[in-house]
């Protein structure tokens, strides 16, 4: 194959489940790669072209600096040709800290500080500022009272001790740790000749202080079990005490822990004894007085911050065209302050123009990057790239179209066409039908996921797909059948909601009807998630008594700026429900240790058949001989890691296979243990469809496995680590997870954008999976964009008409059909669609 003038060419390319593939893709077009989930459409865009793209851009840059860039593993392709540089704009989840934001991933924040600083009103007499001084994340510019964070926390007495008729033997200090070292405190004061046995309250001020607040550490001698009375005589008599006590204050106990401890639980067990309010010198605006002082159109660089998009726009734009009241008087005496308010306030406008048009005017600078879907976070590192002007680039794009409603799709597609019309490439792979026919070229991966995919099955414009049988996109991307619309079931109850305010929802009242499927629909940032994922969630938390979170939701509430449910409850139905399984996209591990055997439950019945072999009866193994993470049946070289890391002076440190196991993860005592056949570092290798025909006689396993082939999953390997899983993915694990549990009914299923990552043909495997849940007696509740499964619910809840400010209303809701027409509705013109057959 010879290559072709304007064209990228990918000779022999065996990434990942690529079966040594060659292709020519134009340049200077909107490439769209698409395929099932797990084709192998990433491994041919990010694995390999992208990667290849920044291995040559860095090979071009010192040793010394390439240790600064996260690098990709060198891709398997023997040869690509024509590859001009590339970016790329991946989907990134749970990214940032609570000091990153919109204004700073954006840039419009360090523009703004600039604004304040050169053109901003000082009181009379001020000195100039610069920029530093206007940023929360510095020295000069954070308020020295609480150090940038808005908030000062206090521990007070009725913090720590909740109820005071308690007495400190029946923990009056809930603020102490519990088990040993309580006993030990509870025992020091009893040495020191303190009452552990009378109520709180009656105990003198000053011992209540000194108890709680006191900064010494004194050390005596502790003799448990002993009361007041025998330590005395047992310090008398010159006992032998049993080990010398050191006392700590409860205050010190508290603040000590929050600032030293690596565990997020014991950090989030004692936050709650201390009382966070905002400062009293910033009030929660988080910078010195001298630079809150500095206004620009009214507003403090703090306010300004707070707004939505859409209204800097309307604060600027007379700025920037040079129509603002005043400023010909200004022009007079201050010139250089009017020329530099005109020149950052002519770049402001542009750049957020091109971020409403993507549908973002409905965020403020300040909120944090935490808070923001991934799809959000990608529109905005997009929006950046449309203003960097670069000509001549690749953009690899990973599903812009996530959590995007289909009104905002539009405004993506012509932000990419800009991108486009300054002289780049885009290459993106994407599941929305909406994006694929807007490509003038289609890179069709398949057929199938994993070893059954990574064949390219067609590569030319759109049109000829539709002669490529073996295509899984082509039957959907040319579907013109009518959508056969399911009955609706009947709800059993209702689950209503009354008075709700958080975020843009204000004063919200709204019934779910229970027994039935509900998708929950509007515009990007309209409130759905406010609603279903944080309102009804927390609320019937509260109900069914989980008070105790698992540890990311902890880590998240510590990471993410609080916003509280101001008002709201509910007022019926929640008697119906006995349990609540919330299954997002979160990670199922932040380590390779954790995998999808681990995370199922799967690896405990498969370590079992293992112990129960001969050979492991006669060598006395239990289960947990093969388990990777225990130090008897691992590798002790790699310590069940199954490679390690060699460190290279200037260069990225590199993972190479363990020499001793290479890459199996056991000793190789326990790699001796095969159950037919095969040992556990080989069962971990298989892929979900090869365990199911080999443990085809195992009906604990089998169950486990098929439920995961019916959500898709059949491709992934058991052993698959967590760290290499997409959102989409660990999602549909978890559902699978659930799904083999013998469903009790009276459980309600909270789902945030299951379709998120899926291709057609594996949303009509989920909507199998809901409506099993639903036929035995369960509530199913997605917050969704995916208007195959709109249709096919049994209610629809449409939440906007707008995006923040705009949002938070009930435009309509009712069943599929009576929604779709809807004339305020932005959903019901896409769901028309679907009822009509152009999907």
């Amino acid at each position: 194959m010879t290559q072709k003038e304007g064209y990228v060419a990918i000779r022999g390319a065996r990434q990942h489940n690529l079966k040594d593939v060659s292709l020519d893709i134009p340049r200077d077009a909107l490439v769209v790669f698409t395929g099932v989930s797990g084709s192998g459409k990433s491994s041919l865009a990010f694995g390999t072209l992208y990667a290849e793209a920044q291995r040559r851009y860095l090979e071009s840059v010192s040793p010394y600096a390439r240790r600064l860039f996260h690098q990709m593993p060198i891709p398997e392709v023997d040869q690509i040709d024509g590859l001009p540089p590339a970016v790329a704009l991946q989907q990134q989840r749970g990214s940032g800290t609570t000091r990153s934001s919109v204004g700073s991933v954006t840039t419009l924040s360090n523009l703004l500080r600039m604004l304040y600083s050169r053109a901003g009103d000082y009181p009379k007499g001020q000195s100039i500022l610069y920029a530093e001084a206007f940023s929360t994340n510095t020295p000069e510019g954070a308020c020295p009272e609480c150090h940038g964070l808005g908030k000062v926390y206090d521990v007070t007495e009725k913090s720590m001790v909740p109820d005071d008729t308690l007495t400190i033997r029946e923990r009056a200090i809930a603020a102490w740790p519990t088990a040993w070292q309580g006993q030990n405190l509870r025992d020091i004061l009893t040495t020191m000749g303190y009452d552990v046995d009378v109520p709180w309250k009656e105990l003198s001020k000053k011992d209540r202080d000194w108890i709680l607040f006191t900064k010494e550490q004194p050390q005596v001698p502790v003799y448990p079990g002993y009361d007041r009375e025998e330590v005395q005589r047992a310090i008398k008599q010159k006992i032998e005490p049993s080990y010398m006590g050191t006392f700590t204050g409860a205050q010190r106990y508290v603040l000590h822990t929050f600032a030293n401890t690596q565990s997020t639980l014991m950090k989030k067990r004692v936050s709650q004894y201390m009382l966070s309010s905002d400062c009293p010198s910033c009030h929660g605006k988080r910078l010195r007085r001298e630079s809150l002082s500095v206004t620009f159109a009214g507003f403090d660089i703090a306010d300004m911050s707070r707004l939505p998009l859409k209204q800097l726009l309307t604060i600027f734009k007379p700025y920037s065209d040079g129509s603002a009241p005043g400023l010909a008087k200004q022009a007079t005496n201050h010139q250089e302050k009017v020329l530099v308010a005109q020149r950052i306030a002519e770049d402001l406008v542009a750049r957020v123009t091109v971020l409403l048009e993507l549908g973002l005017g409905y965020l403020s600078l300040e909120r944090s990057t935490p808070t923001l879907s991934p799809g959000e976070h990608q529109r905005l590192r997009l929006a950046a790239q449309v203003r960097s002007n670069l000509f001549g680039v690749v953009y690899v794009l990973d599903e812009p179209s996530a959590g995007l409603h289909p009104a905002d799709t539009e405004a993506l597609l012509k932000a990419l066409d800009g991108l486009k019309a300054c002289g780049n490439s885009l290459f993106v792979v994407e599941h929305e039908l909406d994006v694929i026919r807007h490509a003038e070229w289609i890179v069709d991966v398949g057929p199938d996921a994993g070893e059954g995919g990574g064949e390219i099955l067609y590569s030319g414009p759109p049109e000829g797909l539709k002669n490529i049988e073996r295509s899984k996109t082509r039957a959907h991307l040319f579907n013109d059948q009518p959508f056969i619309k399911p009955t609706p079931r009947q709800p059993f109850g209702w689950l209503t909601l009354k008075d709700v305010s958080r975020n843009n929802l204000t004063h919200l009242d709204v019934s779910f009807p229970l027994g039935v499927l509900t998708s929950v629909t509007g515009v990007s940032g309209s409130g759905k998630s406010s609603l279903v994922s944080q309102v009804l969630v927390e609320l019937m938390s509260d109900f069914l008594g989980n008070t105790t979170p698992s540890e990311d939701q902890f880590e998240d509430a510590l990471q993410q700026d609080t916003v509280a449910t101001l008002t709201g409850g509910i007022t019926d139905g929640a008697e119906h429900i006995k349990r609540m399984v919330v299954v997002n996209q979160k990670p199922i591990g932040r380590t390779p240790r954790s995998n999808l055997a681990t995370y199922t439950g799967l690896f405990d019945v498969v370590r079992k058949l293992f112990a129960a072999t001969e050979l492991s009866k006669s060598r006395r193994y239990t289960a947990g001989r093969f388990s990777f993470n225990v130090g008897k049946g691992r590798c002790p070289n790699c310590e069940g890691e199954g490679f390690v890391m060699v460190e290279l002076l200037f260069l990225p440190s590199v993972y190479a296979p363990c020499p001793v196991c290479s890459g199996t993860r056991y000793n190789a005592q326990t790699l001796e243990v095969t159950y037919h056949d095969k040992n556990i570092a080989q069962v971990l290798k298989m892929t979900v469809n090869e365990a199911a025909d080999f443990f085809e006689k195992e009906d604990r396993v089998l169950r486990s496995l098929n439920v995961l082939q019916e959500v898709g999953l059949g491709y992934l390997r058991l052993g698959q680590p967590a760290t290499e899983l997409s959102g989409g993915e660990a999602q549909r694990i978890k559902l699978a997870t659930e799904l083999q549990r013998m469903s009790r009914g009276k459980t309600l299923y909270i789902l945030d954008e299951p379709t998120t990552g899926l291709h057609p043909t594996d949303v009509e495997k989920l909507q199998l999976q809901l409506a099993k849940l639903v036929d035995a007696g369960n509530t199913v509740i997605v917050v969704e964009h995916d208007m195959q499964v709109v249709a096919g619910s049994d209610w629809v809840i449409d939440i906007g008409p707008g995006a923040g400010d705009e949002g938070g209303k009930i435009v309509t809701e009712g069943i599929p059909e009576a929604v779709a027409k809807n004339k305020e509705s932005k959903t019901a013109v896409y769901l028309r669609r679907t009822f009509n057959g152009h999907q």
